[in-house]
């Protein structure tokens, strides 16, 4: 046998070892899934205006862990998130505190823009839309919603 057929005879060999040492990424993405369920769900129903900032650290989890098929819409989300997050951190502004009516003391028309386009960009249809198709996965794939 020549050097090239044993080395393809050993590689068929290995490969049920290889498909067994493969993870299911829906396996790791749904045990996740019941690792934040309780931190989000508290942050939901807490009703605060800021439960999304306060349940980042959830959601920066669910997206590292997600599928390929659900990166898009983690990213989507976990990115608008963040960029309120951030606008509000860089106008130095409680979020618990902020009011959208009343720009606060201190804070320029410009932190201000940014802190409202973030805003309505984190509640806009399209970030509405993902969080819609996280959740139906997390029923369908993981038999469980994402909160209590």
């Amino acid at each position: 046998m020549t050097r090239a057929r044993r080395l393809l005879a050993g590689g068929f060999l290995l490969l049920p070892l290889a498909a067994g040492c493969s993870e299911d990424p829906f396996d790791a993405y749904c045990e996740v899934v019941e690792e934040e369920r309780p931190d989000l769900s508290e942050a939901v129903a807490a009703g605060s205006p800021t439960a999304l900032i306060e349940a980042l650290p959830s959601l920066e989890a669910l997206e590292d862990a997600a599928p390929r098929d659900l990166r898009d819409e983690w990213d989507l989300v976990v990115g608008r998130v963040r960029e309120l997050r951030d606008a509000l951190e860089d106008a130095d502004v409680d979020p618990a505190a902020y009011d959208a009516e009343r720009r606060p003391e201190g804070v320029s028309e410009e932190q201000d823009a940014r802190i409202d386009a973030a805003a309505r960009q984190l509640v806009s249809g399209a970030t509405v839309t993902a969080l819609a198709g996280i959740q139906q996965q997390a029923r369908d794939v993981c038999g469980t919603p994402l909160t209590l």
